[in-house]
């Protein structure tokens, strides 16, 4: 194996390792100051305050810099802190192209920073060929990409979507917090900015709150890391040291959540209880092809619908155990979200409903634990509706 070009496994469980310049710590130490001394008036050092660069956050940045083959990284405080940033490249004429069915939070922000004039905003269809070309009657200058669609599971053409905005200048966005570098590196498919919520599957353990920032262009690298700076958007170095530490067991962790999920996919798709499964692993799923072109997995997330009214929805989640009604992802352990009641509330009723996001919705984060545990857990829930 060449040294300079390590496999990905082996670039996430490497990075950081041996770092360390004072006592050659195997495990990088984690770095809380604030402030560093400066030998003198006029020198300067790498570090000189936490704010614009920490040893810690540094760390960070370039591991996943190297999953996502990137240039260089911003580490920020939340996924919205990411997106925070990447808006902050725009000027109040430049366009921002995005999905209709974005996040919630991130569809509610984006619409009241249009709204008070920060940049023009227009969701689009990104999963038809048609919805691609209304994105481009107009000249965007961020074109923003979710793929997998949080929480129906729509695959967009992240490759067909960024040779169009290259052809006119655009700046091509994708988050990839679904399905993390493991699974898919949106920057090899033409895209020139690459999110995460770190707070998901990079640190897989839901005990801190982050975001990180990739990019594959100088320029833009530059902004992005003036903007991080100047906005005090950065991430603290306890959460960057514990998404470092979370990240070196991250392809163990979503290879066999993926395994997980696709059996709670299929077993789902067979129950009579449930009206339909939004999993792109599914054959029958519309976008299963993309996915399965520019994924090298169909990842740990799925969401779908119980039959017949909210009370069944409600006594689903009153009878299973294993579980946890939460709002987050990505963990180890196995979560349930009410998307419309929970993380797309903020979109508003007709919003969701274009969306798809129904009473009737549930979202899966699958975790690690025993599939038959998982299996047994679900069907107890599904058999108590009656």
């Amino acid at each position: 194996m060449s040294k300079d070009k390590p496999r990905r496994r082996t670039k996430v469980v490497q990075a950081g390792i041996g770092a360390d310049p004072a006592h050659h710590a195997v495990i990088p130490p984690l770095y809380f100051s604030s402030t560093y001394e400066i030998p003198g008036i006029g020198e300067h050092l790498p570090y000189e305050y936490s704010r614009t660069r920490n040893p810690s956050r540094d760390m960070l940045a370039e591991a996943v810099t190297k999953l996502e083959e990137g240039l260089g990284a911003c580490v920020v405080s939340s996924g919205m802190a990411a997106l925070t940033l990447i808006v902050h490249l725009l000027d109040p004429e430049d366009l921002l192209i995005a999905p209709f069915d974005c996040y919630g939070r991130s569809y509610r922000m984006l619409k009241e920073l249009a709204n008070k004039g920060h940049f023009r905003l227009k969701f689009v269809d990104q999963y038809s060929p048609e919805g691609i070309e209304e994105a481009f009657t107009e000249e965007p200058k961020i074109v923003l990409i979710e793929s997998p669609s949080n929480p129906v599971m729509r695959i967009a053409d992240i490759k067909a979507i960024a040779a169009k905005a290259k052809a006119v200048g655009a700046i091509t966005v994708a988050d990839n917090t679904f399905l993390s570098p493991i699974l898919q590196q949106p920057l090899n498919l033409g895209a020139d900015i690459v999110y995460h919520s770190t707070t998901k599957f990079l640190n897989g353990h839901s005990d801190i709150v982050g975001g990180c920032v990739v990019t594959n262009n100088e320029d833009i690298l530059t902004d992005l890391e003036f903007w991080n700076n100047s906005l005090g958007l950065i991430g603290a170095p306890f959460d960057s040291y514990m998404t470092l530490r979370g990240m070196r067991t991250l392809e163990l962790r979503v290879h066999r959540a993926q395994e997980n999920a696709e059996k709670i996919a299929e077993m789902l798709a067979e129950h009579d209880a449930v009206d339909k499964v939004y999993y792109p692993g599914l054959k029958d799923h519309p976008n299963h092809e993309i996915a399965a072109a520019q994924q090298e997995g169909f990842g740990a997330m799925l969401s779908f619908t119980i039959k017949g009214n909210f009370e069944n929805v409600k006594t689903f989640a009153k009878n299973v155990e294993i579980f946890r009604l939460a709002q987050s992802l990505g963990g180890t352990e196995s979560l349930m979200n009410h998307p419309a009641t929970m993380t797309h509330v903020s979109m508003g009723a007709e919003a969701r409903e274009k969306a798809g996001v129904s009473d009737q919705l549930l979202r899966l984060s699958v975790g690690v634990e025993h599939i038959d545990d998982l299996l047994d857990d679900l069907r107890q829930g599904l058999e108590a509706i009656g």
